[in-house]
């Protein structure tokens, strides 16, 4: 069931370590008998994707929304009925399972319409001009099907007016009533049989008989009546034969209908406009893909995750605040983080939060496939900047050794082949750079983003300044900022090249000041936006706030 899933993602804009750390703590779950799915929450950089290549990783499943989907939860079997069929066969479908509605798809499965059982009551006790006018315009055919029967003479002028009667033993004579080009239902008596003939009926449906005598036969030729032996008594023979259209003629065109993309809540809202027992699900091409009731929302809950590498709600997936948050695993600072429910919360002063995952491992005595210490060495690698970022900790060095024993790396050879994919930007547009690793703050209501991108060089910043700047004063408007900064790190020189934009673009450069008579100055050794660029901002802002 996909309710049993425990989704483990890593934030927004995601960089190696969050997806290194979902993999890695997924997989540390499923160890312990928990069905967890690694998740991302945007695109992958280049650099992670080369990770996950080079290491047999696929990638994680993208996560859009922490409240559940029409598509993503059990629903009831799609049961359904082709366009040629009979309200009697979509009748026998309802009944034999118990169901409250049957769909209508043509030869690819798309919804045509749905017959619900008052579909089948308004058909037997509704308006009977309205009854006739649909078994006027049924083939003969439907009509055997209807009553079980079989066809003992067909007549290709029969011309029925769709009214059904049944000739029954009465006092009158039959002649004294008007069958003239309805549907009758009688015995087996072959003199009344060649009467109503006579009398002009269209169609005979008779009962309890094996044979029609050759004299019927030959009344039935002159006068153009289709007979039919039924395979029901008298009793079930009334009731079914209204049961005789297609499904298409009695169908609901339009019915009340749900995509697969649509949230499970939002569905439920939806049903209290109507009082259907149960709804179709389609996809995007109109498939039926199951049915959706009252009962599936309110016993669907929101999902269950486990956030890593981060614990700001404001970093994580649309609708986090109504899932159910089951753990965290992070090293960053803890800001907006509530839940109504307890949570196990490892939080250390550390620099990356796949060292943490692989010291749960550790702890737990879950070893290490090959693989996986490798991509978690390259989260390590990635985070700490090779341990030159000032949140680097003699843990993550000595982790990194320990997975490099593992994996059989090398890690000075091993992080140039990775920093040469995330350093190279050749072919990147200054808009996929500024969106490759972006984080959102809200910084004593300073509403702050800061963009980070690896480069070889600080020149390469400089090369691009008034692209770069142009696209920044665009972004604050779109996204109604304060305080827009991109950071431009030259790892091999040990320093950023800052830009910003915005109201409060002024307190960027008072928190990374130009040497006198330059511009574009390299920030030297900053590296760390966690430990660097989001403190120093953060105390001028609080200065001025």
């Amino acid at each position: 069931m996909e309710q049993d899933r425990v989704y483990v993602t890593g934030h927004k804009h995601p960089d190696s370590d969050s997806i290194a750390a979902a993999i890695g703590y997924a997989f540390f779950k499923r160890a312990n008998g928990v069905k967890a799915v690694p998740c991302r929450l945007g695109k992958l950089s280049a650099e992670t994707r080369y990770l996950l290549e080079r290491f047999g990783f696929e990638q994680p499943m993208l996560l859009e929304d922490a409240r559940y989907k029409l598509g993503e939860i059990d629903l009831d079997r799609p049961v359904s009925i082709s366009p040629d069929k009979t309200l009697f066969e979509a009748f026998q479908i309802l009944q034999d399972g118990n169901r409250h509605i049957c769909s209508v798809v043509d030869d690819e499965g798309r919804l045509l319409g749905i017959v619900t059982p008052s579909d089948a009551a308004k058909l037997y006790m509704g308006d009977r001009k309205e009854t006739a006018k649909l078994l006027q315009n049924t083939p003969i055919e439907y009509l055997c099907k209807a009553v079980n029967g079989t066809i003992a003479y067909s007549d290709p002028e029969t011309r029925s007016n769709g009214r059904v009667r049944i000739v029954a033993l009465t006092k009158e004579k039959i002649t004294d009533f008007d069958f003239k080009d309805m549907i009758l239902i009688t015995g087996n008596d072959p003199t009344v049989h060649r009467q109503v003939i006579m009398m002009g009926a269209a169609v005979l449906i008779a009962i309890r008989t094996d044979e029609i005598a050759p004299e019927v036969i030959e009344a039935a030729k002159e006068h153009h009546c289709t007979i039919i032996l039924s395979g029901y008594d008298t009793i079930d023979t009334s009731r079914y034969v209204y049961f005789a259209p297609r499904v298409t003629q009695v169908m609901t065109k339009n019915p009340v209908k749900f995509y697969d993309k649509e949230l499970v809540e939002d569905a439920g809202r939806k049903m209290l406009k109507s009082r259907y027992h149960a709804y179709p699900v389609i996809n995007d091409h109109e498939k039926l893909l199951g049915y959706v009731s009252r009962y599936h929302v309110m016993n669907t809950g929101n999902k269950k995750l486990i956030l890593v590498d981060h614990n700001e709600f404001s970093q994580s997936v649309r609708g986090i605040e109504k899932a159910e948050v089951l753990e965290v695993i992070d090293h960053h600072r803890i800001n907006d983080f509530s839940t109504s429910n307890p949570v196990a919360f490892r939080n250390e002063i550390i620099g990356s939060s796949a060292t943490i995952v692989a010291t749960i491992f550790r702890e737990n005595q879950i070893p290490f496939p090959k693989n996986l210490a490798g991509l978690l060495l390259g989260a390590i690698l990635s985070d700490t900047l090779k341990f030159q970022s000032p949140t680097t900790t003699s843990k993550d060095k000595a982790t990194a050794e320990f997975l490099a024993g593992i994996a059989g790396l090398n890690i000075d050879e091993f992080a140039m082949d990775m920093f040469s994919v995330s350093a190279n930007i050749k072919g990147k547009t200054v808009y996929e750079l500024l969106n490759q690793d972006i984080k959102f703050f809200n910084i004593e209501g300073c509403k702050t983003m800061i963009s980070q991108v690896i480069v070889t060089s600080s020149d390469t910043a400089r090369s691009m300044e008034r692209q770069v700047q142009k696209l920044l004063d665009e972004f604050v408007k779109k996204k109604e900022l304060d305080l827009c900064v991109m950071a431009f790190t030259s790892i091999l020189e040990n320093g950023s090249v800052i830009y910003a934009s915005g109201d409060k673009a002024p307190w960027a450069f008072e928190a990374f000041p130009n040497r006198e008579g330059e511009t574009m100055t390299l920030q030297t050794g900053v590296l760390s936006r966690k430990s660097q660029l989001l403190p120093r901002l953060t105390a001028v802002i609080q200065k001025y706030a």
